[in-house]
């Protein structure tokens, strides 16, 4: 469900201070009108009386681009942090790939000042797919800071994620601060790695018997899409490629992804018996010093449809020459890496914060992915950015309700982000302090539940 033509947002805020504002013994009211009313009350001292409060207060609308040059205006304020400017290919890479109405703009007297917009995504989750949204390119520009501004896109982008249906939302956070507050939990972690070329061999000799070969944008489509889809499906935290997102985002060799210093886009794809198994995509970063070449091979994304096929394409990333080392990112921190290279230690994994998830509707969220037969828990939610997610469920191998049985465990909402697409468990969390266990060993039997066989894993930041 879009917004719509009429619906608009409007609300209040003022000009110094800080998120939320207090000033004096007043009361500042935002009210954001999307089909329904939101009211929050803020209390606290502060140096401004009522009357000057008031004075010092400007108009805000937060409203849903309607056309590509609203979402161009709109993606500016992100852009400001990553040098500005935008190309042919830039704007066909984002009109073609969002939904114009789900990018959000906030104007003040006009200008665009901040945006945030979100994919149509479908997730894999254990055991299934959920349909979801893709939250991204979110930014205020720095003359806006510190107004609530990103509370009022967060409460417009999730109160329309819950009319659209999608139980869940999920994003890469620029900062691993802000997402907290809003419901997002951590979901998973990626790892970094940099091997050194003569550190390449495997623990057990390997023979391929694909066949690799450099292929064009246009071939590598249909073959690549179709490795992909294969492992998205059993991949929790992989997400659905339309055509254009494969050509305009994955393929496309732009100059904007050229800015780090690498050559051109390399596009191989491994087949066995004439059939795709898997394929990689990587750039080359040359250099020499001393005429000796003191390069890398950087790995944009690398997959095979079956543990051989993996095994060959990094069999064959591995052994490119004149490059020292092969760097890669984001890679699932089960990575077969760790276990098919002799000396895993000198790939020195760097691990970093990746995916962070946010049920929007708990019940339907947890319905989409497997529940294990297993003795059934009482799970209390306290949810107060989405509130229609309070309660008590009871969640079972047969579905998932309300109730008002007495709960085993509490945990707000963000936690269950972390544990949703198996990532980390109850268990964990109990012990960091984010779930209180109400029932001896309630955590344990909440994991019995939750089964998990392979880490969360995102091959791209969206």
């Amino acid at each position: 469900m879009d917004f719509g033509d009429t619906a608009h947002i409007s609300f209040t805020l003022g000009r110094t201070g800080g998120e939320p504002p207090f000033f004096g013994e007043s009361t500042a009211t935002v009210t954001l009108i999307l089909g329904a009313s939101f009211n929050r009350n803020y209390h606290g001292p502060g140096k401004l009386q009522a009357q000057e409060w008031r004075e010092s207060m400007m108009e805000v609308g937060v409203s849903p681009c309607a056309s590509v040059e609203d979402l161009a205006a709109a993606l500016n304020p992100i852009m400001h942090y990553f040098g500005g400017g935008f190309t042919d290919h830039d704007m066909a890479r984002w009109s073609r790939t969002i939904e114009i109405p789900r990018m959000l703009a906030v104007r003040d007297n006009g200008d665009v000042v901040a945006g945030a917009g979100a994919f149509t995504f479908e997730m894999s989750v254990p055991g299934g797919t959920v349909p979801s949204a893709g939250v991204t390119v979110v930014g205020v520009l720095p003359t806006h800071r510190r107004r609530g501004i990103l509370r009022a896109m967060m409460r417009a982008q999730l109160d329309d994620i819950h009319r659209r249906g999608e139980p869940v939302a999920w994003l890469w956070a620029s900062e691993e601060t802000i997402y907290r507050r809003f419901g997002y939990g951590l979901s998973s972690l990626s790892g970094d790695v940099e091997i050194p070329s003569a550190a390449g061999e495997f623990e057990r000799r390997f023979e391929s018997t694909g066949v690799t070969r450099i292929v064009t944008e246009e071939e590598a489509f249909e073959p690549f899409s179709t490795v992909y889809e294969a492992v998205r499906r059993g991949q929790p935290g992989m997400f659905s490629r339309t055509p254009d997102w494969w050509k305009l985002r994955r393929l496309a060799d732009s100059d904007r992804a050229r800015a780090g210093g690498g050559g051109v886009l390399n596009r191989v794809l491994l087949t066995v018996d004439g059939e795709p198994r898997g394929y990689a995509l990587y750039r080359l970063h040359q250099s020499f010093e001393s005429g000796i070449s003191s390069g890398f091979l950087n790995v944009i994304e690398a997959i095979g449809s079956t543990l051989d096929a993996t095994r060959a394409i990094w069999r064959f990333l591995l052994d490119v020459d004149w490059v020292v080392h092969i760097k890669a990112s984001l890679l699932p921190i089960d990575h077969p890496l760790l276990f098919l290279l002799a000396r895993p230690r000198l790939m020195k994994m760097r691990l970093a914060d990746a995916l962070w998830v946010r049920l929007v509707d708990v019940p339907r969220a947890l319905a989409a992915r497997t529940i294990a037969p297993a003795e059934p828990v009482v799970i209390e939610v306290s949810d107060h950015f989405c509130p229609w997610n309070e309660g008590r469920y009871r969640v079972a191998a047969d579905g998932v309700e309300r109730t008002s049985a007495a709960p085993d465990l509490a945990l707000e909402v963000n936690a269950l982000g972390s544990i949703y697409l198996g990532g980390f468990s109850f268990g964990q969390l109990a012990r960091a302090g984010h779930i209180e266990e109400r029932r001896p060993g309630a955590a344990s039997r909440a994991d019995a539940l939750f089964p998990r066989d392979r880490a969360p894993w995102c091959p791209e930041v969206f």
